[in-house]
């Protein structure tokens, strides 16, 4: 894990009730603020990402996201493993109490960074993939007079039905393997894991994925392979009560569900001042295209812009696919 840095929040009441006694918010910067304090761009995690997977897929010399240009704030959702989690929050008899943390209970954590921490009163650009992207959507609505540009790629400003029942399997393959114990488990549920890890394989690309054999680049030669090469690797490194954690957080996705909009999503969306560029990608099962474009319609300066890619929803992490994601946001950062 490369070089961070924490913000502690004390006495954090939370959203949906529940309390932490300290939170300890992880963060890396990158680049330098200039004089005039407007170059500033918030990259906030996705699902099991941290601040390093977000440099490595987003960030560069040779990007749209350049540190050299720009001052690039990378946060960790909580219950990510370094911000403040179920693994690393308490005693591990304790571990499955987690309280529940929203997506809103986040981004507010992040503007105490933002504003109080880093003295930054308005940001050049949010952005943010998957979950990430659901904090951009956040943010634009919780703190518009802070963020001047909103680019969410492949996320949703609200989890639609269809979404829940994939992470309703998800939550069933972890919490069925016996060995989860309810959440206080010895040890890890590896049952689970692998089981959550071979749905995860066939929402996280796409149906031309597999028929066109992509999965080949990964160095795997049948279906079956590519869920034991790379799937279950990536998941067997993170704490299931971490994973239910953010699951819950992304099941619970939102901008309206708040003392602000009194869950009227499109008062929500309309609340959007920032100039905004919607990217979903056309072959993502989890936030298609049709529900960013009826996001983009109640925006007022918003506007939908499709990617193609057989890589469905994890089109960012496909070398070949960069070139689409990067041209709206140089778009909005030069405008």
């Amino acid at each position: 894990m490369s070089h961070f840095e924490t913000l502690e929040i004390p006495n954090v009441m939370l959203q949906k009730g529940g309390y932490l006694p300290s939170v300890q918010l992880a963060y890396k910067t990158l680049g330098k603020l200039n004089a005039a304090r407007d170059n500033a761009v918030l990259v906030p995690s996705w699902y099991t990402g941290t601040h390093d997977s977000t440099e490595m897929f987003m960030v560069g010399p040779d990007r749209a996201l350049d540190p050299g240009k720009y001052f690039i704030i990378l946060t960790d959702l909580l219950a990510n493993g370094i911000s403040t989690s179920p693994s690393n929050a308490a005693a591990p008899a304790d571990r499955g109490n987690f309280p529940k943390v929203t997506v809103h209970d986040n981004v507010r954590l992040q503007q105490i960074l933002v504003r109080e921490k880093l003295g930054i009163e308005k940001l050049r650009l949010v952005t943010g993939w998957s979950m990430g992207a659901c904090q951009t959507y956040q943010w634009a609505a919780q703190f518009p007079g802070m963020v001047r540009a909103a680019c969410p790629i492949a996320g949703s400003a609200k989890t639609a039905d269809y979404n829940k029942v994939f992470l309703l399997a998800l939550r069933r393959a972890l919490e069925l393997d016996p060995a989860f114990n309810d959440g206080f488990y010895a040890h890890a549920p590896v049952r689970g894991i692998k089981a959550f890890a071979a749905i995860y394989a066939g929402w996280g690309t796409s149906e031309p994925f597999f028929r066109n054999a992509v999965f080949k680049a990964f160095g795997s030669y049948s279906t079956a392979e590519h869920v034991a090469d790379f799937w279950e690797p990536f998941f067997l490194r993170c704490d299931a009560n971490n994973l239910l954690s953010q699951l819950w957080t992304w099941e619970q996705g939102d901008i309206s569900d708040n003392a602000t909009y009194k869950r009227d999503y499109p008062a929500a969306l309309r609340g959007i001042t920032a100039r905004t560029i919607i990217l979903p990608v056309d072959n993502d099962r989890y936030f298609p295209p049709a529900d960013a474009r009826t996001e983009a319609r109640y925006i007022p300066n918003g506007e939908c812009r499709v990617l193609k890619s057989a890589w469905g929803h994890m089109a960012p992490m496909n070398a070949g696919d960069i070139a689409q994601i990067d041209a709206p946001l140089a778009e909005l950062l030069a405008d």
